[in-house]
């Protein structure tokens, strides 16, 4: 799904290349730019700052939520649809320009920008992947540095297990701490040693601090 967030940025991207604002002229184009004026805050105010929390707080279903949006978030997105043709019918931007590459970027992704208008469960956006990725990219700076290629394909492992453990608000530092204190109950059933379930098969020790695993399978 293509990503509001890029698009905002690519804007961003595009029009501080265009026009640094080192100047007093560049700071007063940038601050009466689209991107804080229209685009900016059309979709990060509206549709995620407003309509998202509205959705959420109501516990709205998939269906629930795309009537919602559909009614209140898809006479935005066609203004906005019609304000990016109007710059280029009207001759008001160059196609070529830092705005203009911007403008047809978002045109060229406008049915994956807009697929949470048509189909239900679409997310406004697709954060949680760019995350994803920033971790991959930052975990190959990391690989340069391995010196076989297994110990580069151990630190694949751990950058997902990481990674995860975030995702679902596990502690990182605690789950690899109890995976090495039970790695014969891990190899006889690693289904429960999950980051999002393996504190259900422990009780916690005072004593040590950590958790004493209880094997559903008995003794």
């Amino acid at each position: 799904m293509g990503s509001r967030q890029r698009a905002r940025i690519q804007f961003k991207a595009r029009l501080m290349k265009t026009v640094p604002p080192t100047t007093v002229e560049g700071i007063e184009r940038y601050l009466s730019s689209a991107l804080v004026k229209g685009i900016g805050r059309v979709l990060a105010k509206k549709l995620v700052g407003r309509f998202g929390p509205v959705c959420r707080e109501q516990a709205m279903s998939p269906e629930q939520r795309l009537v919602y949006h559909q009614t209140r978030s898809g006479p935005l997105m066609q203004k906005l649809e019609e304000w990016f043709r109007e710059q280029f019918a009207e001759r008001k931007v160059e196609p070529n320009s830092g705005l203009g590459q911007a403008i047809t970027y978002m045109q060229n992704h406008w049915a994956k920008l807009t697929l949470f208008l048509r189909q239900p469960a679409a997310l406004l956006d697709n954060n949680v992947c760019g995350r994803a990725l920033e971790k991959a990219i930052l975990h190959r700076k990391n690989a340069l540095f391995y010196k076989t290629q297994n110990g580069a394909h151990v630190g694949d492992l751990f950058m997902s297990l990481i990674y995860t453990c975030q995702l679902c608000g596990a502690n990182v530092f605690a789950y690899l701490t109890e995976l090495q204190q039970h790695g014969e109950s891990l190899a006889r059933s690693p289904q429960q040693w999950m980051p999002w379930n393996y504190r259900d098969y422990l009780t916690p020790d005072p004593g040590t601090g950590t958790g004493v695993y209880d094997d559903p399978s008995g003794p």
